[in-house]
């Protein structure tokens, strides 16, 4: 083994801080979080119950310890409002599985599994031990993909309270009805010129909202009282759903750059609303949590939320990412394809995941602020592993690995040397069936 290679992994030993189940080990990421106004925590996949679990416990010490009153996923903002409202109390929903019923564009499984239902029946009765009068825990969804549902809540909303503006908005949104619900056919003809863009009846509407808010905010006392808020939430998803749908025929850094400055001018809004004292744990992959500038992204143009998070907050943001050497994952084999479960093949040998294992602990988190020996030793680029809701084991290294200075990415990496898969409520044959191991070499 090189010297080199000896010095990190021992330098890692010592510096690791054993995790399980007890609130006691997570003492060092408490820590480290201090008094940060945002947490991002991360995943390596997007398919992986541990990632889950792990973040479930933090989050819910968050809420309880530290005063964090909004959980904030990587999932689209009409889903996750009718959670928000089951977990307020609010809701017609009678239990999580039921608030959990709108997530039903692929992939599915990455809010409708057994760990979210756990912790989204736990905010509901969390919430429930809340005084009278105080602040819920929201739930809040940060991406930009449901053009057309936006839509629908944006005159649903203004139907209640003002119909001649919802006859405005119906008739900008008519737009879009051509292509019905296939939101990629309408950004293939608009950005190749076959059709016209939608672009200006989408920012028109989301400023006649902007402009009115005063008045439509209080013309019925009845309404949900976040309403408004989401429902201008809902046109700015239109508006940047329009920009995004059509930047993905060209520029992959575009049509990236725009989705990750939605969801971050998502947080900053949620963060606006819910006053000065407002607390926001995000839940999203390692790819938009750590921050861009120390991966390959961010040699390419990409930014991110971890980077611009810390742009705006400085240390008052936290970014951890998770990781996994070895183990099982929920994911499929291409875009809309059924959910699987798949054998999530050892790391490759040059990469942080087959350092974080060489250490021979199970489950561990590393602080990266400190000591500097670890960070001057972790800053060295290394390979770093990313799972999607596609898993192409077959082309692992080209499919699934990037550059990365993990010290420079994360402000502590949880390592969990072995997971398994999420459990989705709705299980395919393919997910029962699971995959055959392979016994062909891993290093493809």
């Amino acid at each position: 083994m090189h010297p080199s290679l000896e010095l990190q992994i021992r330098t890692l030993r010592a510096n690791a801080h054993s995790v399980s189940d007890a609130r006691q080990d997570y003492d060092p990421l408490m820590e480290l979080i201090g008094d940060s106004r945002v947490v991002l925590l991360g995943e390596a996949s997007h398919g992986t119950h541990d990632f889950y679990h792990c973040r479930a416990k933090i989050t819910k010490w968050l809420i309880r310890e530290k005063g964090f009153t909004a959980v904030a996923i990587e999932g689209d903002w009409p889903d996750a409002h009718r959670v928000n409202r089951f977990v307020k109390g609010r809701g017609k929903d009678s239990d999580a599985v039921e608030a959990l019923g709108t997530f039903e564009r692929f992939p599915a499984w990455m809010w409708r599994n057994t760990d979210v239902v756990e912790f989204v029946g736990w905010l509901r009765e969390y919430n429930e031990t809340l005084s009278k009068g105080a602040s819920r825990v929201g739930f809040y969804g940060l991406d930009l993909y449901s053009l057309h549902a936006s839509a629908r809540a944006v005159l649903e909303f203004l139907g209640r309270v003002d119909p001649e503006a919802a006859r405005r908005a119906r008739y900008r949104y008519s737009c879009f009805e051509h292509f019905g619900e296939d939101t990629q056919a309408y950004g293939y003809a608009a950005s190749f010129g076959l059709s016209k863009s939608c672009e200006n009846e989408a920012v028109a509407q989301l400023m006649e909202m902007q402009k009115r808010a005063a008045d439509l905010a209080r013309r019925d006392g009845h309404l949900d009282p976040d309403a408004f808020f989401i429902a201008e939430q809902n046109a700015r998803v239109v508006r940047d759903a329009e920009r995004y749908y059509r930047a993905m025929f060209g520029s992959h850094v575009e049509s990236w750059n725009l989705r990750d400055r939605h969801m971050f001018e998502t947080l900053e809004a949620l963060v606006s609303h819910l006053g000065s004292k407002a607390k926001v744990v995000i839940w999203a992959h390692n790819s938009h949590v750590g921050d861009a500038r120390a991966t390959e992204m961010g040699s390419s143009g990409e930014f991110n939320i971890g980077q611009l998070a810390r742009q705006k907050y400085g240390k008052d943001a936290t970014l951890v990412g998770f990781t996994t050497y070895r183990g099982t994952v929920t994911a499929a084999s291409n875009w809309d394809a059924a959910a699987e479960r798949k054998a999530v093949r050892p790391a490759l040998e040059e990469s942080y995941e087959a350092l974080l294992h060489a250490t021979g602990f199970p489950r561990f988190m590393i602080n990266l602020r400190e000591p500097a020996g670890l960070s001057q030793l972790l800053h060295q680029p290394r390979l770093e592993r990313a799972i999607g809701v596609v898993y192409l084991p077959q082309s692992e290294r080209v499919s699934h690995y990037f550059q990365a200075h993990l010290a420079d990415q994360f402000d502590a990496v949880i390592h969990l040397d072995e997971t398994r898969a999420v459990e989705p409520l709705e299980r395919s044959s393919e997910w029962e069936a699971g995959e055959v191991p392979e016994t062909y070499p891993f290093a493809v």
